[in-house]
């Protein structure tokens, strides 16, 4: 599923986080359920917390990590789609 730059990436109010160690994780509190996000997803989950938009998050993994845009676009909807197939964000 290829997500529009202009949409905006929205936590929703089920999941808990915390940064440890440089890992993001999360508890999914309908489920109870764990997760954990490490480097770019990290980073990524804490734009995510600030509503950021897809095209903000693209560019924040190309301007930090070794990646083009293309890469970076794919990887990012492709963990988009499985946060919001899980329950853990909102794309609108």
């Amino acid at each position: 599923m290829a997500f529009l730059k202009e949409q905006r990436v929205v936590v929703t109010s089920e999941v808990l986080s915390r940064n440890l160690d440089g890992e993001a994780v999360l508890l999914d509190l309908a489920s109870g359920t764990y997760f954990g996000l490490a480097d770019a997803g990290a980073t990524l989950w804490a734009l995510f917390e600030k509503g950021t938009t897809v095209g903000e998050a693209s560019a924040r993994l190309v301007a930090e990590y070794d990646v083009d845009a293309a890469t970076a676009e794919r990887d990012l909807d492709a963990l988009l789609a499985d946060l919001a197939r899980r329950g853990l964000v909102e794309i609108s």
